[in-house]
């Protein structure tokens, strides 16, 4: 069966750390439920997010995130068919890696809509994904 790898980004809204724990613990458990795996990569104030998976699910799965007013502005950034997943162990990954991406300012100042058809976001998440591969037993 074919799948599907999807990216977005959005803006937290009234992000803390206890909200980003509540994402993780709804995205694991609905992610597992619905055969979806992925990353999220929190910056400043940008949410930077893989999904992969069954092509319907992933929409379904994107559809649900988007109404959740967690965060704002969402914007579909990659969608594409892949032959095997990037995150195959991950109902959803975060990425602790704290200074990957942008700051803050460069958010604000339009990091996210300079990215070239989310070719640089996929980039991201290579980057992730060979990281931890390198830290597998």
């Amino acid at each position: 069966m074919p799948l599907t790898q999807m990216i977005y980004a959005s803006q937290p809204f009234g992000f803390d750390d206890a909200m980003l724990a509540g994402i993780l613990l709804d995205a694991r458990r609905c992610n597992a439920r619905d055969d979806v795996t992925g990353a999220l990569i929190v910056r400043g104030d940008m949410y930077l997010q893989l999904l992969e998976g069954p092509k319907s699910k992933v929409e379904a799965t994107y559809e649900r995130i988007i109404q959740d007013d967690r965060h704002v502005n969402p914007v579909r950034l990659l969608t594409h068919e892949i032959d095997a997943r990037m995150f195959p162990e991950w109902s959803m990954l975060d990425d602790p890696a704290k200074s990957w991406v942008w700051s803050i300012a460069e958010v604000r100042g339009g990091a996210v809509e300079r990215f070239s058809a989310g070719k640089e976001a996929l980039k991201f998440f290579q980057r992730l994904a060979a990281s931890r591969a390198d830290t597998a037993g």
